[in-house]
Parts: C-alpha cells; sequence; structure tokens
C-alpha cells in the first residue's frame, strides 16, 4: 500500500514539474511574440497554456484521491496538501503568460512596446522562463537551496519592473496613454509570473522541512 502510494506522489510531481515546463515554454514564446510582433508564436501560447490546464485537472483528481483515500500523515501529507496549492499556482502562471500573448493578438500588426520599454520587457521576459526553469528543478528534486535561489533571482524581475515603471512615468515618455496601459499591465504581469514561481519554491521548503520561510 504504501508503496503504491509513493508511486503515485511521484505521479503527481512529475505532471506539476509537466505543468511548470509548459509555463516556461509558453513565457519564451510569449515574450519572442512581444518582440517581433509574431502572431503564431501568440498563438502558441494559448496552445501551451491549454496543456497546462488539461494537466490541471489530473493533478487536482490525484491529489484528492491521495487525501481521500490513503490517509496521508506527516510529510506525505504536506507534500499532498503541497500538490494542491501547486496546481493552483502553476495554473496562474499559465495565466499571466497568455494575458501577454492576448496583447499581442490585440494590438497586431503593430507592436505592443517599442524602445527600451521593450527592451525591459524582453529583459523580464527571459528572466521569468529562467524562474520557470529553477521552478520545475525544485518541484523533481526537492531542493531547499535551489527554492531560496528563486527569490534572489526574482529581485532582478522585480528590480526590471520598477524600471520599467519609473521608465513609463517619466515626463519624457514620448508613448501614447494606450502604449502606457500595455506596458503596465504587460510588466505586472510578467513580475506576477516571478511571484508565483517564488511561491512554488517556498511551497517546496515548507514540504521538505515543515517550515513556513520567507524567500
Amino acid at each position: 500500500m504504501r508503496m503504491k502510494f509513493h508511486e503515485q506522489l511521484d505521479e503527481l510531481t512529475d505532471r506539476l514539474a509537466s505543468m511548470c515546463h509548459l509555463a516556461g515554454d509558453a513565457v519564451r514564446a510569449a515574450t519572442e511574440a512581444l518582440v517581433l510582433a509574431d502572431l503564431p508564436l501568440a498563438e502558441r501560447v494559448f496552445d501551451l497554456n491549454d496543456q497546462i490546464e488539461e494537466l490541471r485537472g489530473p493533478c487536482e483528481d490525484l491529489a484528492m484521491a491521495l487525501l481521500a483515500l490513503q490517509g496521508p500523515v506527516a510529510r506525505d501529507l504536506r507534500q499532498v496538501v503541497t500538490g494542491v496549492h501547486l496546481v493552483a499556482d502553476l495554473s496562474r502562471m499559465g495565466g499571466l503568460v497568455q494575458h501577454v500573448a492576448e496583447s499581442v493578438r490585440r494590438r497586431h500588426p503593430e507592436h505592443v512596446a517599442s524602445g527600451e520599454a521593450e527592451e525591459l520587457l524582453s529583459r523580464m521576459g527571459r528572466v521569468a522562463a529562467e524562474l520557470a526553469g529553477l521552478a520545475e528543478r525544485v518541484l523533481r528534486t526537492h531542493d531547499p537551496e535551489l527554492a531560496a535561489e528563486i527569490g534572489r533571482r526574482d529581485d532582478e524581475l522585480d528590480d526590471l519592473h520598477r524600471r520599467l515603471l519609473t521608465l513609463i512615468e517619466d515626463p519624457s515618455w514620448t508613448g501614447s496613454i494606450p502604449a502606457a496601459v500595455d506596458v503596465t499591465l504587460l510588466g505586472r504581469f510578467y513580475e506576477r509570473f516571478g511571484d508565483h514561481a517564488v511561491v512554488v519554491g517556498r511551497r517546496v521548503i515548507f514540504l521538505v522541512t515543515g517550515e513556513q520561510m520567507t524567500l
């Protein structure tokens, strides 16, 4: 019985890591679509998010079955409960990236952003993709030190976000009001994506140590 339980836990972990991998692919595609004003790439983001959502239901069902049928305790219980929360975090990451793709679709064939704003958003996208990669590795390894690294890398994303807001708030900003709104929202989507990656790391630390830690 215990062997079957741990096999199912491993299956849940693998599915969660797959969701995170897809979120990383999606944020890379969305960022490239943003920089190139590439509609087919933006449409690929919607396909990737659909794949994330297709994994969500089976993950939730498996986690609930483990809780209801196996009666886990201690660390095993933490792992299942953590998995339930992670499903929601990873789904939100996919949703945030889809918002980026929606912006590209809405403004096509024009670019959503230009100049320094586009460069900052591109850099935010690259960091966000790296954070997703770290989060996937954390899910597969349960390495608390790697989880802490997510928090440190997210600081870089937060700094880029602040620079982006400073840019569009400057009186010398020459962009239109719609452009300012687009850039503000895009920055927020990337920033929130990073926040959810940090939460993944925080939840894994709780899983491994049983302690709530601030990253």
